[in-house]
């Protein structure tokens, strides 16, 4: 069995809230968390969407895997609803690569059923992004 790549970039990145990372290779990244309570927006169990954007963005930053990558936009949709308790999966796969620009092809699921799809745009820095 081969060992997944180690991530090259996001290396303190709280996985507990952002995902970690169960599939990673050239190009491409999955990254899957348990919906906590924490995550919850009221009382019946409702996530807010931000933690699942944040489990997408990461997957993202991971198949492009550059130590100097962030995201410049996306275009995604929120199809289903996810509840504390769900196992979200996201699945982001680079579709162009051109100089520093990546596009790629983010989705995610939760019990099978898909709950965000769309496109992010990523681009590599030169340097750090808070460097001067």
């Amino acid at each position: 069995m081969t060992a997944m790549p180690v991530p090259n970039t996001h290396p303190d990145i709280d996985q507990t809230l952002s995902g970690e990372p169960v599939d990673l290779a050239e190009g491409r990244a999955s990254t899957r968390f348990v919906a906590t309570e924490a995550m919850a927006t009221d009382p019946r169990g409702l996530v807010h969407g931000g933690f699942v954007f944040g489990l997408v963005d990461h997957a993202a930053m991971l198949a492009v895997n550059d130590p100097f990558v962030v995201l410049g936009s996306a275009d995604v949709r929120f199809v289903a609803p996810v509840k504390v308790g769900d196992e979200v999966i996201a699945t982001a796969v680079t579709t162009l690569q051109k100089g520093k620009k990546r596009v790629l092809e983010v989705s995610a699921t939760a019990g099978g059923a898909e709950v965000m799809k769309g496109t992010m745009t990523a681009f590599v820095l030169d340097q750090h992004v808070l460097d001067d």
